[in-house]
């Protein structure tokens, strides 16, 4: 059998990075999830399996799914000043404060525990365009442009963080539905196919669709920030 360790060692290093223990703070987050388990509209397994689906078909698919496929390509032709209005767009048409003040969070926490483990220069350009506010932040962004760097093809980097949601926000419906661990490994396990219709479907996307969302998953999380009792930051 005939192994690039190499290539699997980058494939791993993404891994690390797509791990739900990593600790960039995702776990604080439930981007909406939160406000339909207040008012009842999940209750269980089956709704929460719902919610993620939809989360997936449409918050994910034309928001940080499509953004990974945008950067991609831009990294390829070295559009770098492309991705940074890619970063102004995917923030500025999020209408919830707490999604995208989370989302920055998330970016930098990512950028400075990435750059503790790799070297990568352009993350450093990026941090620093964060710093001065010429852009706001997207952890979409940072792991394409680490996904990228260690010879992972689009595909398999949309894949991955997808995975990554999947299994984070899953985690987090364990905290909160409650979700048993069984059901959770259930639901995980068939978000893949999901994902792989989603990629598929991806390729037919064009940057006009960076940002689109349904009413209901961004009602839900303007409708968070002011709710009483809470466990998540979103």
């Amino acid at each position: 059998m005939n192994i690039n360790v190499k290539r699997f060692e980058n494939f791993l290093d993404v891994v690390q990075v797509c791990d739900s223990t990593f600790p960039i703070g995702t776990f604080n987050h439930s981007f909406g999830m939160e406000n339909y388990l207040r008012t009842d509209k999940i209750t269980n397994a089956d709704d929460f399996e719902i919610w993620l689906d939809t989360y997936l078909k449409t918050q994910f698919k034309y928001g940080e799914g499509l953004l990974i496929n945008l950067c991609f390509k831009a990294l390829e032709e070295e559009k770098i000043e492309v991705i940074w209005e890619y970063d102004k767009i995917i923030t500025c048409s999020s209408q919830a404060a707490e999604t995208r003040n989370g989302t920055k969070m998330i970016a930098k926490q990512m950028i400075d525990l990435v750059q503790t483990l790799h070297d990568i220069p352009l993350l450093d350009d990026y941090k620093q365009q964060i710093k001065k506010a010429t852009v706001y932040g997207n952890p979409a962004i940072v792991f394409a442009i680490f996904a990228h760097y260690k010879g992972l093809d689009a595909d398999e980097a949309i894949l991955l963080y997808g995975y990554s949601i999947n299994s984070t926000m899953i985690q987090n419906a364990v905290r909160a539905v409650p979700l048993g661990q069984k059901s959770g490994q259930l639901i995980l396990q068939r978000t893949i196919p999901l994902l792989e219709e989603i990629v598929a479907e991806m390729k037919q996307l064009d940057t006009s669709y960076l940002g689109a969302n349904v009413p209901g998953i961004e009602l839900s999380q303007i409708n968070h920030e002011t709710q009483v009792f809470r466990l998540f930051m979103s």
